[in-house]
């Protein structure tokens, strides 16, 4: 296995690291209510994705509901 011969100094090390960092998720409106979702995903807000509907909203909210009485 290789061994440097010459340790690299901080610049070098900085320089290679400035493109590792954490951006933002891009986030686009819901054409059907409005709300912010992620990109290429179903709207959590109102079930819709691509202008049809993927998930009911209400029966999933009554179900968390349900779960959460049940642990009660």
């Amino acid at each position: 296995m290789a061994h440097p011969k010459r340790r690299h100094s901080k610049a070098r090390k900085n320089k290679r690291r400035t493109h590792k960092h954490l951006s933002a998720p891009q986030l686009n409106k819901c054409s059907h209510c409005g709300a912010s979702k992620l990109a290429h995903r179903i709207c959590l807000s109102c079930g819709y994705y691509n202008g049809k509907k993927i998930l009911d909203v209400e029966k999933r909210k009554k179900k968390k509901e349900k779960k959460a009485q049940k642990q009660k």
